[in-house]
């Protein structure tokens, strides 16, 4: 049984330990990069198994699949358990949608299904899935004229403004793509709209138009496929909010929540491509501007408002109910008080081929080299935050792990040295003649590193909330199934990685790189004596952040010297730390580090670890309280976007609308309060008290 350093704590389902004694590092680092580390029969078997059903949370088929997961750990003699939250999930209970236009036209009521094509295997157990909508969404009846929104972002409400177009009092129609849906939403209450419906476009996700085919027979979205999911705009429980759901805990009231200002104040739901174009071909008034259009062979669109008109009621279901979370564990050698943290959630809005279980599958091949794993999620962080704080060295998160080619990771910026790398280790599975890091890099110097600031995993509650460095990671990146019941194996297997037809039996090639990474990544966070952080990228990082800051608000009196003068001293005490490593590692040249100055290199791993901390903030983002980080954090109007130095952004974009003196003198509180966040973290890489 393999150990490391550092304790290993793996977020995902399945593990399994490799029974032979402890080789050197340097040998077990080769089981991530050699020919024989994916068992590709094993890896699709999970995967299979996990997605044959649907599996939302709270549903006795997520429970199942928690007790599957749990079976394999014990079947590879780790240990492990089950840690259960009473959470407030949203069911549906009853949704209409009727669209009336002008006589002679008759009024259509949509049937709201997504259908089973010819020959689906999974046909029997298609009524399991959740009828479409949105959870979180608010139950009432609302009517009006169409308004046509296009993505329904900030800026698209402007050209509506423009364009003489009053959306109070309407029924919005906005296609998916380029922001969160909770924030579709909140954007149509904040314009005045009665109501809301969201439908996935053929132009986004279904291939165009002109004859594409779709499902099974390509990879596009059907057109009766509905994109499902949460318009929820917090994170974790909504009745517990920075607490743990644990039994009878103190929660919040219906009318609290709402109160909050993160659940829908109006009626939502998600409707098909081809239910959206019916309800366009209603729509009449200006035509809609170029970049609103559809596919080449859909209809004109128009912005309204009508004539046609839209009559929407819903009615959800908030229930108390139990999900379970899998965890196991691979103690340390050395410093077993230390965790790296792999995870992924189990829980799918349908099958969930992509997301989550292509990550859960992903896992499970890391686990079979390792013998260590938890499971991440908002209420279990809440619950041990204090520990985590202190103990956690890093998280490292696969959701949606392959959804087809090209590799794509997003970090906090210590760790893209070490994420460059470990792709640098591990062979490109759609091209043998690279490494993953040469087709990342393409035609650049240098490989795209996204910032972990949106809430669209599980890694938000790890950075946003403590404080800890993370990273995520996927090949493919959008899938047109999306959060739909066709997201199964079979459109895996098909489309999401073709390399299952390689072989009689299947492979699953590229989790296996996924996996490979992840592996390598994990291995060098738990047993390199020094943690391999570089705070001079996280430094440079800030720097081009503040002078793409300047540029937005160069008008305006803000002086950003505060922030400037911080980001240089970040700079010193990382060159300086580095420099003390470099000592250290000069001083062993002669014996073994850990019995000759183990207190030394303890130490400095402590300020490694701790310096991400410091970036956060106890009051957390104004309006925003649970989102503590102030340098990475969800863009205000898409949970998606991240945001740099959040906190500064939400005060800017409030200090437009407002433009007032002291809407302005906000603005350079928060340049202030970023500001001694990163002095802070410059104190913790220094450890000495000033």
């Amino acid at each position: 049984m393999i150990k490391s350093a550092t304790t290993l704590l793996l977020l995902a389902t399945s593990l399994s330990v490799v029974l032979f004694s402890p080789p050197p590092k340097s040998t077990y680092h080769s089981l991530f990069i050699s020919q024989s580390f994916s068992d590709n029969a094993t890896i699709s078997h999970h995967l299979f198994t996990l997605t044959t059903r649907p599996h939302v949370a709270g549903s006795p088929a997520n429970a199942d699949a928690a007790a599957y997961v749990l079976s394999t750990f014990s079947s590879y003699n780790l240990r492990s358990h089950v840690v259960s939250y009473d959470v407030s999930l949203a069911y549906p209970v009853s949704r209409s949608l009727t669209l009336t236009r002008p006589p002679p036209d008759p009024p259509t009521t949509f049937n709201l299904r997504q259908e089973i094509y010819s020959g689906d295997p999974y046909a029997d157990v298609a009524n399991q899935v959740l009828p479409t909508f949105h959870a979180y969404a608010k139950s009432g009846a609302a009517q009006g004229h169409v308004v046509y929104v296009n993505y329904g972002r900030v800026e698209d409400y402007v050209t509506l403004k423009e364009m003489g177009v009053n959306v109070s009092g309407t029924m919005v129609l906005a296609r998916y793509g380029e922001i969160y849906r909770g924030d579709i939403v909140q954007n149509a209450l904040e314009a005045g709209a009665a109501g809301v419906v969201v439908y996935t476009d053929r132009k986004d996700y279904g291939g165009g138009g002109g004859g594409v085919k779709w499902f099974p027979d390509d990879k596009w979205m059907p057109p009766s496929g509905v994109q499902v999911g949460t318009v929820y705009n917090g994170a974790g429980d909504p009745t517990t909010p920075g607490w743990a759901s644990t039994g009878e805990c103190e929660r919040l009231s219906e009318d609290e929540v709402e109160r909050g200002g993160d659940v829908p104040m109006i009626p939502s739901l998600p409707v098909s491509a081809a239910d959206g174009e019916a309800i366009m071909r209603s729509i009449g008034g200006q035509v809609a501007n170029a970049d609103w259009q559809g596919s080449a062979d859909a209809p004109v669109y128009r912005v309204g408002p009508g004539p046609g008109y839209l009559n929407l009621s819903y009615t959800g279901n908030h229930i108390i109910t139990t999900i379970q979370n899998v965890f196991a564990v691979i103690e340390g050698a050395e410093e077993p008080d230390r965790f790296v943290v792999l995870g992924n959630h189990r829980d799918a809005w349908t099958f969930g081929a992509v997301d989550p279980n292509s990550g859960t599958a992903a896992l499970l091949e890391v686990i079979f080299e390792f013998n260590n794993f938890f499971i991440g999620s908002t209420e279990w962080v809440e619950e041990n935050r204090e520990i985590l704080a202190s103990r956690a060295v890093a998280y490292l998160n696969v959701d949606c792990a392959v959804s087809g080619a090209g590799f794509h990771a997003s970090a906090t910026p210590q760790l893209d040295e070490l994420l460059k790398q470990a792709t640098q280790q591990v062979q490109d599975p759609d091209n043998s003649s690279q490494t993953v890091y040469e087709s990342w890099i393409g035609s650049n110097n240098s490989p795209v590193i996204g910032r972990l600031g949106g809430g669209g995993s599980d890694y938000a509650a790890f950075v946003q909330h403590v404080g800890v460095p993370a990273v995520d990671m996927f090949f493919g990146g959008g899938y047109p199934v999306y959060h739909s019941m066709y997201d199964d194996f079979i459109w895996m297997k098909k489309y999401g990685d073709p390399m299952f037809q390689r072989h009689v039996a299947d492979s699953v090639e590229d989790v296996e790189c996924v996996a490979s990474i992840l592996g390598l990544v994990a291995l060098r966070l738990a047993d390199e004596e020094f943690l391999p952080f570089n705070y001079l990228s996280y430094a440079n990082e800030l720097q081009t952040s503040t002078k793409d800051l300047e540029d937005e608000i160069s008008d305006k009196s803000i002086s950003l010297i505060p922030l400037y003068k911080s980001i240089e001293e970040l700079k010193k005490a990382a060159t300086r730390i580095i420099n003390q490593k470099k000592a250290l590692e000069e001083s062993n040249s002669w014996g073994s580090m850990w019995k000759k100055d183990s207190l030394k290199v303890r130490e400095l791993n402590d300020r490694l670890m701790m310096a991400e901390r410091a970036f956060t903030d106890r009051d957390g983002l104004f309006g925003r309280p649970w989102y503590k980080h102030l340098i990475y954090g969800p863009s205000k109007h898409n949970d998606y976007g991240s945001k740099s130095f959040p906190g500064i952004d939400d005060a800017i974009k409030k200090a437009e609308s407002l433009n007032t003196v002291e809407s302005w003198h906000y603005v350079q509180h928060e340049v202030w309060r970023t500001s001694r966040a990163v002095t802070h973290a410059s104190l913790v890489l220094n450890g000495e008290l000033k």
